[in-house]
C-alpha cells in the first residue's frame, strides 16, 4: 500500500492561485469491432483483472481513489422529518433507577381485576392464562410453582405415548424443573418473589398451559 496523500482542505484554498492540473489517462483508444474484441477480453476472469489492474495503475487510480485522504465533510446527509409524538406512549429514561423504571412501567398496564379471572374455587370453562394470571394466583395462593410444574411435566411426559409425539419441548429435565419449582414455591411463602410479574417458571408454564387448554378445548 502506497504512502497516503493528504489533501488541503477546501476551506483553507486561495482559489486565484489554485491551477487545475490536467491529468493525461494513458489509454487505448478503441472503437467499432475493436472495441468489441477489447471487452471480451477484459470479461476473461485472469486476463481481464490483469488488464484493469495495469491501466489503473498506469492512471494513478489507486493512488487518487485509495491512497488519497479528504478531510472534507460529506456534502450529503441525510434528513428525517420530525416524528411527532404518539399518543399513549411513555418514555422511559434508560439512565434511570430500575425501581423507577419498573414503577413506570407498571403505570402502562391495563387495569387488573382478579374478579373477572377468579370467582372463588371456580374455574373458567377456558381461558388464556397471562402472566399476570399467575402472578395472582401465586401470590394469592391459589396455586403454588411446584402444582403447576407438576402439571407441566404430566403433560409433557404424556406425549411421549402419542401415536404422533409431540416435541414441545427441546430439552426437558423433569428434575431441575421440580427444583426451581419448589425454590419459586418458597420465594413466594417467604414474599420475595424475583420481580413484580416474572417468576421462575410463570414464563414457561404460560406457554403450556395456553397448550393444554387448547388441547382440552378441541377434545372436549
Amino acid at each position: 500500500m502506497g504512502k497516503k496523500r493528504v489533501m488541503v482542505p477546501a476551506k483553507e484554498l486561495d482559489l486565484l492561485t489554485v491551477k487545475y492540473e490536467k491529468e493525461t489517462i494513458q489509454a487505448p483508444h478503441l472503437t467499432g469491432s475493436i472495441l468489441k474484441l477489447f471487452v471480451r477480453i477484459i470479461e476473461i476472469p485472469i486476463i481481464g483483472s490483469l488488464i484493469i489492474s495495469f491501466m489503473k495503475k498506469e492512471n494513478n487510480m489507486v493512488e487518487m481513489l485509495q491512497n488519497t485522504e479528504i478531510p472534507e465533510k460529506p456534502m450529503f446527509k441525510p434528513e428525517f422529518p420530525p416524528q411527532e409524538a404518539e399518543p399513549s406512549v411513555v418514555i422511559v429514561d434508560e439512565e434511570g433507577k430500575p425501581t423507577d423504571r419498573v414503577e413506570s412501567a407498571l403505570k402502562c398496564l391495563p387495569h387488573y381485576d382478579p374478579a373477572s379471572c377468579w370467582s372463588g374455587d371456580t374455574l373458567p370453562s377456558f381461558r388464556y392464562w397471562k402472566i399476570r394470571d399467575f402472578a395472582y394466583a401465586y401470590r394469592s395462593k391459589l396455586v403454588t410453582p411446584s402444582k403447576i410444574a407438576e402439571q407441566i411435566i404430566t403433560l409433557v411426559e404424556g406425549c411421549k405415548y402419542h401415536k404422533a409425539p409431540t416435541p414441545l419441548l427441546i430439552s426437558f429435565d423433569a428434575e431441575d424443573i421440580r427444583k426451581q419449582a419448589t425454590a419459586s414455591t418458597q420465594r413466594f411463602k417467604e414474599g420475595n418473589p424475583l420481580s413484580i410479574f416474572i417468576v421462575p417458571l410463570i414464563c414457561l408454564s404460560f406457554c403450556l398451559s395456553d397448550i393444554n387448554l387448547v388441547k382440552l378445548e378441541h377434545s372436549g
